[in-house]
């Protein structure tokens, strides 16, 4: 390692392999805080320490600290867990967390309101379940996506296999998660880490699995996608792709969001080669002195994609063949049922912003726990914050759809847009937020979609995505409206996504209130109207009459 490093490199060489002192930080009953240094080090075991936004000033005039909780993220490749897994959750999130379960973007759930006495039971609790949270957050590989849509049932099973195989290949080696939090016993041989090293990754890194022509998994902005490559519905390898990521730092235009490139096909038997030594490059090739400049797309500009696929071909001693001419239709999810080829139904819901909550209008948590105890087949979470209620049989699909609509989990009076939007968390919890995003978000796009329907636009399903702050958790710069949140209630206002997801946008107007995001978006629309082609997207049609110009090279043309 160079001398010159962040101080989060010298956190992690000193953790001893991710333990730091974590057990003391947990044990400590004079704060509900963790140390600085195992606030870092915590991530990798897959929880964040947060504090309530909403009345950080008020305990700070009370001279208490920030009523401190945490945020714990799990890995659950692809998404699916079991109905008993379900109803597991659901019982920990009311005795252990704040009663609500999150789906993230990532395709996978997070506990939230959990305190540090909490920590240690929670754990153990959905590693019960046959659940962990190793990898959930962290400089290492985060939770695999995958194509959740069982439409294609014996191909997505055999690619979701390969999703799982591709988790487990890259976690880390360390037995600290089982000696912290599960009580394993600490052996007396050094931990080692072939594939992360003492030092780990230089930043996160996140990894899908798409099965054209959907990508819901949005494949192009992963630092590692594997696109599946089938011959009349038989697998027969992967396209690798390497080099996206989402997230920018306003003001900072060294900084960027960018698609990946493609590296070549591959054979199915190559592809956890393929995955190891992709991370292994990135994790001796990564920028270890800025953190803005560490995710793998910064270092495939630095090196150039071709020097980059050299360095992953020497590594894995494969040679990668011309990709696969693949087309992607749609990034979002397709709701109500569809029979597998199975034979069996799948049930897409939609969960706005992921937040399974009961509430006066709808009884999400409720409905759900009373399908999983009549459900035999698998809970679905998709990358798009919502979930399929997968593998039902013919005979008990009347009972669920009917289990689904008195809890009011099935709303015919959602519009295509709602539908198509995505928000992260942002206030109170998260450290990063400069605006609301998933409290506010909803009554956005209900006015939103007034402003659709006043132009008899209201049959266009458009892709719009809202995020706090710059880091792009709901993946908003390949929306075709992307609303990036720049201060309290002022928003960056982006423009051009393909609504495919292959399409970096661009931002068209800055720092807007809600007035003005409004007034913008209505002479838009009303453009719209009477210039679109036939079935003309909305981000096609601003970038074809140059309203915004496309992002080709984003290092080039994103700040343009």
């Amino acid at each position: 390692m160079d001398n010159i490093v962040n101080e989060n490199e010298v956190i992690k060489l000193g953790s001893n392999y991710l333990r730091g002192t974590l057990e003391k930080s947990i044990n400590d009953d004079f704060t509900g805080a963790l140390s600085p240094e195992d606030v870092h080090i915590s991530k990798f075991h897959g929880f964040y320490q947060q504090d309530d936004r909403d009345i950080r000033q008020q305990r700070k005039s009370q001279f208490l600290e920030p009523y401190f909780s945490f945020m714990l993220r799990a890995r659950l490749p692809g998404g699916v867990c079991s109905s008993s897994q379900w109803l597991a959750l659901d019982s920990i999130s009311h005795r252990l967390g704040n009663g609500s379960i999150r789906l993230t973007t990532r395709q996978t759930f997070q506990f939230h309101g959990i305190l540090k006495h909490n920590l240690k039971p929670l754990i153990q609790d959905i590693n019960q379940a046959l659940i962990d949270s190793i990898g959930g957050c962290g400089d290492i590989n985060r939770n695999v996506m995958f194509n959740p849509n069982p439409r294609q049932s014996e191909l997505h099973q055999e690619v979701y296999q390969i999703t799982r195989q591709i988790s487990e290949h890259l976690l880390p080696n360390t037995r600290a998660y089982h000696e912290i939090w599960l009580d394993g016993k600490k052996l007396e041989q050094e931990d080692q880490e072939p594939i992360y090293g003492d030092s780990y990754l230089p930043r996160k890194f996140k990894t899908g699995v798409a099965i054209p022509p959907d990508n819901d998994v949005d494949i192009y902005t992963n630092d590692l996608g594997f696109v599946a490559i089938a011959e009349q519905g038989k697998l027969i390898g992967f396209n690798v792709l390497a080099g996206g990521g989402m997230g920018t730092t306003h003001g900072d235009k060294s900084t960027y969001p960018r698609l990946a490139d493609e590296l070549g096909f591959i054979s199915t038997d190559k592809v956890l080669d393929i995955a190891e030594d992709v991370v292994t490059v990135q994790r001796d090739e990564g920028d270890r002195v800025s953190r803005r400049h560490a995710r793998l797309k910064y270092t495939i500009d630095r090196l150039g994609v071709e020097k980059f696929r050299q360095l992953v071909e020497k590594k894995a001693n494969v040679k990668f063949k011309p990709a696969v001419e693949v087309k992607f239709e749609y990034q979002g999810d397709r709701f109500g049922w569809a029979r597998g080829t199975d034979g069996q139904w799948n049930l897409t819901l939609f969960i706005e912003n992921g937040r399974v909550i009961d509430s006066p209008e709808i009884s999400i948590m409720t409905g759900l726990r009373e399908i999983a105890l009549q459900h035999q087949g698998d809970f679905r979470i998709t990358p798009n914050q919502n979930l399929i209620i997968a593998g039902v049989a013919e005979n008990q699909k009347a009972v669920i759809e009917k289990m689904a609509v008195e809890s009011g989990l099935i709303d015919t009076k959602n519009s295509l847009t709602r539908l198509n939007s995505l928000a992260c968390v942002a206030f109170p919890t998260c450290p990063q937020a400069m605006a609301e995003a998933e409290r506010y978000f909803p009554s956005l796009i209900s006015k939103i979609d007034e402003l659709l329907e006043r132009y008899d636009l209201n049959n266009q399903s458009l892709v719009v995505r809202m995020t706090g702050c710059p880091n792009g958790c709901a993946r908003p710069f390949v929306a075709e409206i992307g609303l990036v949140g720049k201060g309290p209630g002022r928003y960056n206002l982006l423009l051009g996504g393909d609504g495919r997801g292959q399409r970096i946008n661009k931002l068209y107007r800055e720092n807007l209130n809600e007035k003005e995001i409004l007034e913008t978006l209505y002479k838009l629309f009303k453009r719209y109207k009477s210039e679109r082609h036939d079935n003309e997207g909305f981000g096609n049609y601003v970038v074809r009459k140059g309203i915004v110009q496309p992002v080709i090279k984003p290092v080039e043309d994103f700040h343009a």
